[in-house]
């Protein structure tokens, strides 16, 4: 097929530049329906965005005859209802991370899509974005050597909003946890997309403040498949704004940070210094490569197979129960 016709379920903030305008404007791509649950909202979306058709209930998008995948934007307490809605129609699939509320709601996404010959990606964007392929081919190269150790600390103050009820970021049973599960979750993918599978992990959380009832503090060790070591810590309710990851290796260093948009530096046998600025709408590159793998021209780096190994992290830091997420 020369173009990807998607239909999006959802039209929240990440849908207005993140992801949305990528779906109908990258080459071999078109947005041709999209859904909401307020009309006036999803009315409003439509036709901000120039899309043909809109609808208020997702079974009527999923059987549009005239969309080929969908893109679940939604929170992740509804990604495996409406995914295996996309999976029983026969088309493919794009959800936002996290993938769902834990891993065994994962796990099952990803076998019915496997099982029905279907594809499913999910919104671990940074896989495919030039800043981070080019801190895997400085590893890659060996750069650094070989890799010892991978640190993050990811830390923002607290903000009026946490607490309103309409944040379901804070609410685990809509989020699968917290600012954690929504942020750390891209962390851990990017980590293994770069260093590879993490196969030990273990962690302590807390509710330093109690503002809301998910965690705001974290803080966790893993170990790498190649015997490399992490560590981590997380807290929303921290004195000010850090994004810092430095990987340490046997023979110099990686910095960058995975949200801020800060340059990558190298100190090894040579020095760099790169920008490498994101396209204005940042899942640019994950539809292209989407759309690719669609057509059978090249492999995503963002599969469910990939982002579930996220979710079983996240259940053993957050100690999740699968019956009980929250």
């Amino acid at each position: 097929m020369s173009t990807i016709r998607w239909g999006m379920i959802g039209c929240g903030s990440v849908t207005e530049v993140k992801s949305g305008p990528a779906f109908y404007k990258a080459p071999g791509s078109a947005l041709v329906a999209v859904m909401g649950r307020r009309e006036d909202a999803v009315r409003d979306y439509a036709a901000r965005h120039g899309i043909a058709r809109f609808y208020t209930d997702a079974q009527a998008l999923i059987n549009d005859p005239e969309v080929d995948a969908v893109y679940i934007a939604t929170p992740p307490d509804s990604h495996l209802e409406y995914s295996l809605m996309v999976a029983a129609a026969g088309k493919h699939c794009c959800v936002e991370k996290p993938m769902s509320l834990n891993a065994e709601q994962s796990a099952l996404m990803q076998r019915t899509f496997e099982r029905a010959g279907l594809h499913l990606f999910v919104s671990y964007y940074r896989r495919s974005l030039p800043r981070f392929q080019q801190v895997r081919d400085w590893l890659r190269d060996g750069r650094i050597g070989e890799l010892r150790h991978l640190t993050w600390t990811l830390c923002k103050p607290p903000a009026a909003h946490d607490a309103n009820a309409a944040n379901w970021r804070t609410d685990p049973s809509v989020a699968g946890g917290g600012y954690f599960a929504d942020l750390a979750s891209h962390g851990f993918d990017l980590f293994q997309y770069l260093a590879g599978d993490i196969i030990e992990v273990s962690g302590y959380t807390s509710r330093q403040e109690g503002r809301y009832a998910a965690e705001d503090a974290v803080t966790a060790s893993w170990r790498f498949a190649s015997g490399a070591l992490g560590m981590g810590c997380w807290n929303f309710v921290a004195d000010r704004r850090e994004d810092r990851v430095e990987l340490i290796g046997s023979r110099g260093r990686i910095q960058f940070s995975v949200f801020e948009d800060q340059p990558l530096r190298l100190a090894g046998e040579t020095q760099e210094v790169l920008e490498v600025p994101c396209h204005a709408h940042i899942q640019w590159h994950h539809v292209v490569a989407m759309n690719a793998h669609i057509r059978g021209k090249a492999e995503h780096p963002s599969l469910a197979i990939e982002a579930l190994k996220t979710d079983r992290i996240l259940d053993k830091v957050l100690q999740r129960n699968p019956h009980h997420p929250g």
